[in-house]
This record gives C-alpha cells, sequence and structure tokens, in this order.
C-alpha cells in the first residue's frame, strides 16, 4: 500500500511537471478532448482521489464510495453517495473495487467525472 502512494504521488508530481512544458500544450488538448470518459487524464492528477467501492446503484446512475480527502472539494475522507457523469461507468467497477476518481459538483450534486479501477 505504502509503495502504491508512492507511486500515485510520484505520478501525479510526474504530470504536473509535463504540463510546465511549453511544447505540450497541443499534446494536452488532444488528450483533454479524449472521448472516453473513464480514462484518467494527466490533466486531472491534481484532484485524483482514491476509494472503495461499496454500491452500485444502476439504475439510479449511483455509487457509494468510501473515500479518502477530496482535495478538490474540500472535503475529509468519508462514505457517500455519488451520481456518475456516464452510466456506463458503473458497468467497469464492481463492489469491493479499489478505484481512482475525480469527483466534481456539477448541476448541484456530487458527481464522479473519472474513475478507473487501482491496481
Amino acid at each position: 500500500m505504502k509503495i502504491r502512494s508512492i507511486l500515485f504521488a510520484t505520478l501525479a508530481f510526474m504530470s504536473v511537471a509535463w504540463l510546465n512544458i511549453p511544447s505540450t500544450a497541443m499534446a494536452a488538448n488532444a488528450i483533454e478532448k479524449s472521448p472516453s470518459t473513464t480514462e484518467m487524464k494527466p490533466l486531472d492528477a491534481a484532484s485524483v482521489s482514491v476509494g472503495e467501492v461499496k454500491k452500485i446503484d444502476k439504475e439510479a446512475g449511483k455509487i457509494t464510495i468510501k473515500h479518502g480527502p477530496l482535495t478538490n472539494l474540500d472535503m475529509p475522507p468519508m462514505t457517500m453517495v455519488f451520481r456518475v457523469k456516464d452510466p456506463a461507468m458503473l458497468d467497469q467497477v464492481k463492489v469491493g473495487d479499489k478505484i481512482n476518481f475525480i469527483a466534481e459538483k456539477a448541476n448541484g450534486a456530487l458527481t464522479v467525472m473519472q474513475m478507473q479501477a487501482s491496481e
């Protein structure tokens, strides 16, 4: 677990450093326009949170996640229900999966914008 945390922090740092290189502006725009909703984008590394899937409600388009701090939303660790940007995201995880995700406030509701299973 400690190695995973160090690896994740290193990846986040490298992503931020990568964004500061002027020659990557066009590449960053191409990545940002990626059609996949579940791929983590380097541009969002600072907003990535870690959690565990506790419940999936496909009919309501919601997921319950026990998560660490949501730094971009200034929230402490807790278990809570989120909407998902795309209901198809719920087909890619199962209860008990460890995930990396990005949550934002969209239309007044906390919404998972991107999500992928942790390794």
